[in-house]
């Protein structure tokens, strides 16, 4: 869900002899975990549908939490065997990180920004040098020490004063995303007394060096609906309130501008958004409307000079245009056009410098970066020669520079960082990732982007990657990979723990599918609402084509989605199981329905543009022709590991519990079925970085161990 992905990143057959022996051997060692029938009768619409499991929905009940304990002791044990297996497979996976790892730093108001890990270290050092690179290291935050004691510690909304004597930081944890702020004084070392709880953790600082924004969460649908100001040295109890939204589908936001004269307040749901506005200088003066909501009307702000620059759908422009309007006359009727809307061209982002705009732009399922000079002469496009790689612009902090920071990566090519030039166009790759252990080379790898017809004869891209001198003669393992929800685009990205079963004969693919915005804004409109079946037929399509081109085949395929990919998965697996041999599901959104009528589950009702309003009943309808736990069936469903965290905020853990409690008592086939809870985390998983990596290996070794592949 759009607030409930993660862009975490990162499926039906048995083969008969594991079905037939390892499975019955592995069912001797720990009985399946029933969980008891309760029924619930939940009516809508003069309809009433029987919930057998809905009592899971109670994290504090006892009761609750034993099943979620017997669940992960049936899934040790059925896994016990694979367990040195994992082992290996982290210590392989850790093998190619750097720990003692930087990243580029960047200047900012004096001051170079340094994070970096040293071995043997869960979690990121925050640093900074005064003025050089050369000049004494001082430590922002050591998450290593803040982590102690803690089965879970995430900082965030890191933000230093304008004087640079102060930062203010969240600190979640639990996992629900619900951060504490305080505020570090950086010339002495000392945590002030300011503490905000039931905070998003994200603040900006006014100019006054004393006054900072910050946004607050609703306590139980932990939608971020106010902004409140907070002066330095003062209990957050006097904080003052300076922006209520009160329509629940809005979610807001606080931030400041790269010309940093602007505070701004940002308001917004999946089809409309708004702008509130606020000299920095002036922190105690009222924050102006730059254009009131008008449903259907998306757009974004940058200001420069006397201007602002807007990223906007106006005029019904799907694709978004450029506009540009004066600072002091913001509203719409005074927008003028300065990049047009073009019907095969995505405008995704911009980036301002003093002599040159920069425009992130899509095509053909690509991203281009292009160049223009404000002076109207000579503008140019960056040149990539891949056609799955993934470029984006990344930290641009300062006006005054003809300096472009970008990224660069494909499938096969470790993630680059790039200064560009965009006077001289000459280049420095400031650090290419590295992978350790001396066995990587990216010429032994295949990247291809091939092209699926869809039912309604649609074209949908799936990149590829594989290792060299793969034969195409269906017996290789695929693991097919997609999102399609909220417009996300699925770009191609490098992943070192991935070469862990490239390594071993896998395929790897991404199914650009519709849902996201991928091939541009129609893309992501033909993918949701009444037309979200589409997202899970394109996946159905994307697997057969693969199947039919000799890929892999049936009894070799596999499928993985996370969060709103988990209800693909939930779907595709309903629809068409046969053509998958196993599937993982991580947080899947699957009891579609009963959440999107609880008001009071996170984040539920800014859902409403993207799946529909179930109040309605032609939503409510359509959304029950697919949601994948009221369309739970006696079929036979493929091998399936489902994860999900205790203290998950964007999908409640119960939907995945209650999800596998009925799969449990309709397969009629005795393929796995494998629910592991993590019972410290939230939506995102493990905080630290290796503690990640081993929930990765289980994933990992449930699709190797189905292809009995141990080397």
């Amino acid at each position: 869900m759009k607030n409930r992905l993660i862009i975490t990143s990162l499926c039906v057959i048995f083969v008969t002899s594991f079905t037939n022996t390892k499975a019955q051997q592995m069912l001797k060692k720990s009985p399946i975990p029933v969980a008891k029938i309760i029924p619930k009768s939940l009516e809508k619409h003069n309809e009433t549908r029987i919930d057998n499991y809905f009592w899971l929905n109670d994290r504090e009940n006892p009761e609750v939490i034993d099943y979620l304990n017997k669940e992960n002791k049936y899934y040790d044990a059925m896994t016990a065997h694979t367990k040195d297996f994992q082992k290996e497979l982290f210590e392989e996976m850790k093998g190619r990180i750097k720990e003692d790892d930087q990243s580029v730093p960047y200047l900012y108001n004096g001051y170079y920004y340094i994070t970096r890990f040293e071995k043997g270290q869960d979690y990121p050092i925050y640093s900074r040098k005064k003025g050089s690179l050369s000049a004494n290291e001082e430590i922002l935050f050591n998450c290593n020490d803040l982590a102690k004691g803690h089965s879970y510690f995430q900082l965030g909304g890191l933000s230093v004063s304008p004087d640079n004597k102060f930062a203010s930081f969240g600190i979640d944890i639990v996992g629900r995303r619900i951060y504490t702020i305080q505020i570090k004084n950086l010339e002495t070392g000392e945590i002030l007394s300011d503490k905000i709880e039931n905070a998003t953790g994200n603040s900006v600082w006014a100019n006054d060096n004393k006054t900072i924004f910050y946004t607050r969460q609703d306590k139980v649908t932990l939608r971020s609906d106010k902004v409140f100001k907070h002066k330095l040295a003062t209990d957050a109890a006097d904080d003052v309130l300076v922006f209520n939204e009160k329509d629940d589908t809005f979610n807001v936001s606080v931030s400041k501008e790269k010309s940093r004269k602007y505070i701004v307040i940002g308001s917004g749901s999946t089809l409309t958004t708004e702008y509130r506005i606020l000299n920095s200088d002036t922190p105690d003066g009222e924050f102006v409307v730059f254009q009131p909501r008008v449903r259907g009307l998306e757009y974004s702000i940058s200001h420069f000079g006397d201007s602002f620059y807007i990223l906007t759908n106006k005029d019904k422009a799907t694709n978004f245009k450029l506009m540009k309007t004066p600072e002091n006359a913001t509203a719409k009727e005074n927008w003028k056009d300065i990049i047009a809307h073009r019907k095969d061209v995505l405008l995704e982002d911009i980036e301002i410098f003093r002599n040159y705009l920069v425009v992130e732009e899509r095509s053909n399922g690509l991203n281009h970066i292009r160049i223009m000079p404000w002076s109207g002469a000579g503008e140019y496009y960056l040149p990539f020669g891949s056609e799955t790689y993934n470029a984006y612009t990344t930290t641009n902090v300062d006006f005054d520079t003809d300096i472009l920071r970008y990224s660069y990566q494909s499938l096969a090519t470790p993630s680059s960082v790039i200064d560009f030039n965009m006077k001289t166009k000459e280049k420095e790759i400031k650090k290419e990732q590295e992978v350790i252990g001396g066995k990587f080379d990216k010429n032994n790898y295949i990247e291809e982007r091939v092209w699926a017809t869809a039912t309604d004869g649609t074209k949908v891209p799936i990149s590829l990657v594989y290792r060299k001198g793969l034969k195409k003669d269906g017996n290789n393992p695929l693991l097919l990979y997609a999102y399609g929800s909220y417009g996300v685009t699925m770009d191609t990205y490098f992943s070192s723990t991935r070469l862990s079963i490239l390594d071993r004969g896998f395929v790897f693919a991404i199914a650009h599918i519709r849902g996201g915005e991928d091939l541009g804004r129609q893309w992501y409109e033909d993918g949701k609402l009444l037309k979200k079946k589409n997202t899970f037929t394109d996946f159905i399509d994307c697997s057969k084509f693969l199947i039919q081109e000799k890929y892999t085949s049936p009894k070799h395929l596999y499928a993985e989605g996370g969060s709103a990919g988990g209800l693909l998965m939930g779907a595709v697996v309903n629809m068409a199981p046969e053509l998958y041999n196993g599937v993982i599901a991580q947080v899947p959104f699957v009891d579609v329905i009963t959440t999107m009528l609880d008001d009071t589950i996170p984040l539920t009702t800014g859902e409403y543009d993207e799946w529909g309003n179930p109040n309605v009943k032609k939503y409510y309808d359509y959304m029950l022709s697919y949601s994948p736990y009221d369309n739970v069936k006696a079929q036979k469903y493929p091998n399936m590991f489902v994860s999900t965290g205790l203290h998950d905020s964007q999908v409640q853990y119960w939907e995945p519990a209650k999800w596998v409690a009925k799969l449990r008592t309709k397969k009629i086939n005795d393929t796995v079925l494998y629910l592991n809870t993590n019972m410290d985390a939230g939506h995102g998983g493990a905080s630290g970085r290796f503690e990640a990596i081993k929930e990765l290996a289980k994933e990992y070794s449930f699709l190797l161990d189905l292809e009995e592949i141990k080397n």
